[in-house]
């Protein structure tokens, strides 16, 4: 990866949107915004939080940039609510 985060902020990807219901119900677009994203690299300072972990941040903490083609969030670790 392109990005590599300074001090304590997180690079991650976001979640796809959820298609099906966990009883099988199918869904059409996703109206509800996910705030969720799987952790692609962290930062020297980061202490909570390590690569691949699945974590819920709050709604506009992020900064989304685009580099080759691909999306990715920055996040502080401090916006970081919890891991899934």
């Amino acid at each position: 990866m392109a990005i590599k985060p300074l001090a304590d902020r997180v690079v991650a990807k976001k979640d796809a949107a959820l298609e099906q219901t966990a009883s099988g119900i199918l869904l059409g677009e996703a109206k509800e915004k996910q705030n969720t994203a799987i952790v692609e690299s962290i930062g020297p300072d980061v202490k909570n939080v390590k690569k691949n972990d699945r974590i819920l941040y709050r709604e506009y903490a992020a900064t989304e940039v685009k580099v080759n083609g691909e999306e990715y969030l920055i996040i502080k670790e401090e916006d970081i609510l919890a891991t899934l």
